[in-house]
């Protein structure tokens, strides 16, 4: 039985249609869950710039996760949220370890051919390389546009 799962999320409309899912099981099976930002690393030519806007990136993250988190807490689920610096796929796996997840949760954008060669898959690196479940969803536009409906309806 899973007891928490980790959600990554790119801010992407796509991602988060994983949300009607992770809604209906969560609540039902008593899992908590923690919603995942990954922001780029800061290289070390951007660090000699650094000042007040220099976590720019993080923040916004986290201004990002908090109203998705503070909806799935409206709907009973017990939720939390994180942002990891760092490559995607190296992250997600750190933080699953981290928060001693059981399953990811996440979708993928269904790139094939020069585009999955252009941008690589994130999606496919967690699922190879992960140590625990992957549940993969491919979004479609009907995903996002059921997400939309079902998170704004009562």
């Amino acid at each position: 039985m899973y007891r928490r799962v980790l959600v990554p999320l790119d801010g992407s409309p796509e991602a988060e249609a994983i949300l009607p899912f992770i809604l209906q099981i969560a609540g039902p099976l008593d899992i908590d869950v923690v919603l995942l930002r990954v922001v780029p690393a800061v290289r070390e030519s951007e660090k000699s710039l650094s000042g007040p806007g220099a976590d720019v990136s993080a923040i916004d993250a986290r201004e990002y996760l908090a109203p998705l988190a503070v909806e799935l807490r409206g709907r009973g689920v017990r939720v939390e949220a994180m942002v990891r610096r760092g490559p995607p796929a190296a992250e997600i796996i750190a933080a699953a370890r981290e928060v001693n997840a059981d399953l990811v949760a996440m979708t993928t954008h269904g790139r094939t051919g020069l585009r999955r060669l252009a941008f690589g898959s994130v999606a496919e690196l967690v699922l190879r390389r992960a140590a625990l479940p992957v549940f993969l969803m491919q979004a479609t536009a009907a995903d996002v546009e059921r997400r939309a409906t079902r998170l704004t309806s009562p």
